[in-house]
């Protein structure tokens, strides 16, 4: 039986800002890094073996997950991809979102934040933040950059990655730690709990909080967890 663990970073100093981050390159805030070290102690109590590790291009994830490895005195061996980036907030990166809101109305602001297609305007092809991006994008296909995304988008992306890459080994009954946003996580977990286009809006993933997901032999989902009961969030299983 193998298991899929997934793990959104611990709190980013632009999450403590309250601003859109998407695919700018910020790092962990302390309290990020704290979560990073709890999840690291959640799945030390565990006592599984982990056998192959994923994250993203992005400084927050990769954090993480070194911060796990090494809380469980474990190799620093694992695989980038950007596949698992963090959606793509197109004009809305860098923007405060209490300050979007007000500016913008709050049922737009939903559509841009929570709704399954509906994309932010795309970012300035002269934008500063464009600088801030991690450099490992350099390695990205040309033409397969966005400049903004929905959900749905992002999914387009996180699927194949999860069919092409990782179902594979979950097949041979690998277990799989994944670190990377609550965007591509969230795509995720809507092709694994068969969450429908309606509903995916309510699904809130917490920093920072493991979530464990056992398989059958099928990798039809068994039974799924958060680490830490005290901050867990309701999963929605085929809705």
């Amino acid at each position: 039986m193998s298991k899929l663990i997934l793990t959104r970073h611990g709190q980013s100093i632009w999450n403590a800002e309250n601003r859109f981050t998407g695919w700018v390159d910020v790092d962990l805030s302390e309290k990020g890094v704290e979560e990073a070290e709890k999840s690291g102690e959640l799945l030390k109590k565990l006592n599984i073996k982990i056998d192959i590790y994923y994250t993203s291009f992005l400084k927050r994830a990769i954090r993480t997950l070194t911060t796990i490895l090494k809380k469980n005195n474990l190799e620093l061996k694992f695989n980038t991809a950007w596949q698992l980036n963090e959606r793509h907030y197109g004009s809305l990166t860098g923007l405060n979102k209490d300050e979007t809101k007000k500016k913008i109305g709050e049922e737009q602001f939903k559509k841009y934040r929570r709704s399954w297609d509906i994309p932010p305007p795309p970012m300035p092809e002269d934008s500063k933040y464009l600088s801030n991006f991690s450099p490992l994008n350099g390695s990205i296909p040309i033409g397969m950059i966005p400049f903004t995304e929905s959900l749905k988008n992002t999914y387009q992306r996180v699927i194949p990655f999860y069919e092409n890459e990782i179902k594979k080994n979950l097949s041979e009954g690998k277990n799989i730690l994944i670190s990377a946003h609550g965007n591509s996580l969230r795509a995720l977990c809507k092709f694994l709990f068969k969450i429908s286009d309606n509903k995916i809006n309510e699904l809130e993933i917490p920093t920072g909080n493991p979530l464990v997901i056992e398989f059958e032999k099928d990798l039809k989902v068994k039974k799924y967890f958060y680490l830490d009961k005290t901050r867990a969030k309701n999963i929605i299983f085929n809705q």
